[in-house]
């Protein structure tokens, strides 16, 4: 068996007892898990409709109709007029707003009180890891990535995922050195209103980033684009390259290049479709055995 399914599999069995999923009556409230995850999926939406809880919690029909009948039995919740069951919207009443919000508050209290004995840089460690692993597993379901500026501490992340994503191409040492001169160059050189780096995030878990230096003569280049492997087929290097041009083109900058190696074909999609070509191909020895770069360039004059 895998590291990871094992892991996997124990950090399961440990939440489970964490938040009391195998508690006959979950918080005290006489409901079991599945039935509060109802009950919050019901708060959090406007007006749903029974396959949308059961389509969000994966739910099969009767065990979910099962369930919002039961609320509607204890005056939790009202069921609208609609077409036909399925269709019929879901409110919530006010005694089931209270019984809610009682709930809601006993769950916060608890958890609060299990990370209060927590340092800070603790609690800071703890929810980077949870949004990392809910970034890598959630899918469709984690919050979408976004896109910031760097800060503090970024540089040293960067450098160190690339170097440790392009070991697989067999660039080891040297690519590792060439990434902490191109991040150090980059935060002791920078022109501000020149020169940029962003960072793509989802759930406050790095998912990819790009840079834009000043290359004299009127010459911006992109460098070191990377997205992680789980963050890719989302659109996260389009919008980062996009950022780069429109940051190079405001900038006055009159050309953007940039340099790459045949074998990072995802990347070299990217660049062609926002609309750079391939002027120069060579081989070079500089990461420890031959390997093919190439130099793209677009004109930025509008």
């Amino acid at each position: 068996m895998h590291d990871d399914v094992i892991a996997l599999r124990a950090f399961n069995r440990f939440h489970t007892r964490f938040v009391g999923a195998l508690d006959a009556s979950y918080m005290d409230s006489g409901l079991s898990l599945v039935e509060a995850r109802v009950l919050y999926e019901i708060v959090q939406r406007d007006g749903p409709v029974a396959s949308d809880i059961q389509a969000a919690l994966g739910l099969d029909a009767g065990y979910a109709s099962r369930i919002l009948r039961r609320f509607q039995t204890q005056g939790w919740i009202r069921r609208d007029r609609g077409a036909d069951a399925r269709t019929r919207p879901i409110a919530l009443t006010d005694k089931g707003r209270i019984f809610f919000a009682a709930l809601d508050d006993r769950t916060r209290g608890q958890i609060e009180a299990r990370l209060a004995p927590l340092p800070a840089g603790d609690r800071a460690s703890l929810t980077a890891a949870l949004g990392a692993a809910q970034a890598i597993l959630g899918g469709e379901d984690a919050a979408p990535c976004t896109i910031r500026t760097f800060r503090t501490g970024d540089m040293g992340l960067i450098a160190a995922r690339q170097a440790i994503l392009y070991e697989a191409y067999g660039w080891k040492r040297p690519m590792e050195i060439l990434l902490g001169e191109v991040t150090t160059a980059f935060l002791r050189d920078f022109k501000t209103g020149r020169e940029q780096c962003w960072i793509a995030e989802r759930g406050g878990v790095m998912a990819g980033s790009v840079f834009v230096v000043d290359d004299g003569d009127g010459i911006a280049r992109l460098r070191l684009l990377y997205v992680e492997p789980w963050a890719r087929g989302m659109g996260v290097g389009r919008e980062l390259v996009a950022r780069v041009i429109a940051f190079a083109r405001a900038a006055g900058y009159a050309k953007l290049v940039l340099w790459t190696h045949t074998v990072l074909e995802s990347a070299r999609r990217i660049y062609q479709q926002a609309g750079l070509r391939i002027t120069e191909v060579a081989v070079h020895h500089d990461f420890g055995k031959p390997e093919q770069g190439e130099t793209w360039e677009m004109s930025l004059d509008t």
